[in-house]
C-alpha cells in the first residue's frame, strides 16, 4: 500500500510542461510533425535538433514550434526513477 500511495504522489507532483514557439502568425490545429526525443537523467547536458525549415520546405512556411511534456513522458519518467525522460516535439506548418 505503502508503494502505491509514493506512486500516486509521485504523479500529483510531477506537472506537464509546454513551450511554444510562435514565428510566422501561428498556423493550423494539428502538427505537420510530431516525434518523441529522448532523453536520459532529466537531459542534463543534452540536446535534441529537429529542422523545421526542413519539415515545412522553408523558414517562411514555419508558423509554430512545441516542446511538450506529455502525462505519458511524465509517467515514463517516474516508472524510470528519471533515467529515461522523453519529451513531445511538434512542428506546425502555414499552409
Amino acid at each position: 500500500m505503502k508503494v502505491v500511495k509514493i506512486i500516486v504522489l509521485s504523479i500529483a507532483l510531477s506537472g506537464c510542461a509546454t513551450q511554444s514557439y510562435v514565428v510566422n502568425g501561428g498556423g493550423g490545429v494539428e502538427p505537420t510533425k510530431e516525434e518523441m526525443q529522448p532523453f536520459f537523467v532529466s537531459g542534463l547536458g543534452q540536446t535534441q535538433e529537429l529542422n523545421a525549415a526542413a519539415v515545412c520546405g522553408g523558414t517562411d512556411k514555419v508558423a509554430k514550434v512545441e516542446s511538450h511534456m506529455s502525462f505519458v513522458n511524465g509517467l515514463l519518467g517516474v516508472a524510470s526513477f528519471g533515467i529515461y525522460t522523453p519529451r513531445q516535439a511538434k512542428v506546425y506548418c502555414t499552409e
